[in-house]
C-alpha cells in the first residue's frame, strides 16, 4: 500500500533554477552578456517568485494549524492564482480578496477562473476598501466580509518579512552569476529579498510594473522588518510599466513574441516582458558598461 504524500514535501528546499546564456546582438553590441534565471521552472505550479515568497508563509500556516488562507489581488493576479493552487496542493482552503466589486456581477477573467477552479472563494470588494486594507478596521471588516476571519493572512503580492527570507535564496543562488541581477516588481518583495540574497558587488535592479513611485519605501519598509535594516545594493528603473499593471500593449506583445522565437523561452506578458523590454532600452542608453554579465530573473510563466 502506497504511503500518502506529506503536503510539507512539497514545501521543501528545491534545486537551484538553472541560468542560461541568451545570446542577443541587442545586448552584444554594447559589451553586454544577457542570462537568464530560468525561475519559471523552480516548481511546476507555484514557478518563480511565487513559490520563493509563499513557501515560508506556507510553512507558519501549517505550523500554526491554520484552516485556511486569505490575501488580497486584483483581477489579473498572478499571486492570487499561485495562492489558490498552493491551498489545492496543501489541503487548505483559501479566500481571495479582490479588488473592484463591479466584478461580482460578470463572467470571471481566465485568471479568476483559475482561482475558482483551484478551489478559492472569491470575495469582491470596492476599489476605495481594497486601498485601505492597510488600516486595522478596514482590514477586520473586509476579513469578515469575506467570512475569513481565522484564516492565515497573506499581504498582497505575498510579500512580507517571511517572504523575503525566501526570495534572499534566490540572491544566493546568483552570487558569482552576473554582475547585476534584474527582476520584475510588482510590490517591491521579492527584489528587496533578492538584493539581500547577493554577494557585495553584484547590483539588484528592480524594473516596476505599476507607475507611481512608491515602490522605494515599501522595499526598505519590508528589509527593515525582514533583515532589521538596508541590505544589498539595488535601484528601481522607473517608467517602464506600459501604461499601467497588466497593461499589454501591441508594440510589448510583439517585443516578447519576438524575445520568444529568439530564445525559446515562454514570455509572460505582465512582468516579464516589461523587465525584458526595459534591459534592452537601459543597455541602449548605457545604463551597464562593457563587460557587464546581466543576468534577468524570469519570475513567471504565461
Amino acid at each position: 500500500m502506497t504511503s500518502p504524500v506529506d503536503p510539507r514535501s512539497l514545501l521543501l528546499p528545491r534545486p537551484p533554477s538553472p541560468v542560461v546564456e541568451a545570446p542577443d546582438e541587442r545586448f552584444e553590441r554594447y559589451g553586454v552578456r544577457l542570462v537568464l534565471k530560468r525561475d519559471d521552472l523552480v516548481h511546476p505550479e507555484l514557478p518563480g517568485n511565487k513559490w520563493r515568497k509563499l513557501a515560508p508563509n506556507l510553512r507558519a500556516a501549517l505550523d500554526g494549524g491554520f484552516p485556511a488562507l486569505v490575501t488580497f489581488g486584483g483581477a489579473y493576479s498572478n499571486h492570487l492564482r499561485a495562492t489558490a493552487a498552493a491551498g489545492r496542493l496543501l489541503g487548505l482552503a483559501t479566500v481571495g480578496v479582490v479588488r473592484g466589486d463591479e466584478l461580482a456581477g460578470r463572467p470571471p477573467n481566465p485568471s479568476l477562473a483559475r482561482c475558482a477552479a483551484d478551489g478559492m472563494r472569491l470575495h469582491f470588494t470596492s476599489r476605495s476598501q481594497y486601498r485601505r486594507k492597510a488600516e486595522p478596521d478596514t482590514l477586520a471588516r473586509l476579513l469578515a466580509a469575506a467570512d475569513a476571519q481565522g484564516a492565515y493572512l497573506i499581504p498582497e503580492g505575498g510579500s512580507n518579512a517571511l517572504a523575503l527570507t525566501g526570495c534572499a535564496e534566490l540572491g544566493r543562488e546568483l552570487r558569482g552569476a552576473a554582475d547585476v541581477v534584474a527582476v520584475a516588481c510588482g510590490t517591491g518583495g521579492t527584489l528587496a529579498g533578492l538584493a539581500a540574497g547577493l554577494d557585495p558587488g553584484q547590483r539588484a535592479w528592480g524594473v516596476p510594473v505599476l507607475a507611481g513611485g512608491f515602490l522605494g519605501a515599501e522595499i526598505r519598509s519590508l528589509q527593515r522588518a525582514a533583515f532589521g535594516g538596508p541590505a544589498g545594493d539595488w535601484t528601481l528603473a522607473e517608467g517602464f510599466d506600459h501604461g499601467g499593471y497588466a497593461k499589454v500593449p501591441a508594440e510589448l506583445d510583439a517585443f516578447a513574441a519576438d524575445f520568444e522565437r529568439r530564445h525559446g523561452v515562454p514570455i509572460e506578458r505582465v512582468y516579464v516582458a516589461k523587465l525584458l523590454w526595459a534591459l534592452t532600452a537601459l543597455t541602449e542608453r548605457g545604463a551597464f558598461p562593457p563587460g557587464t554579465t546581466l543576468a534577468a530573473v524570469v519570475t513567471g510563466r504565461p
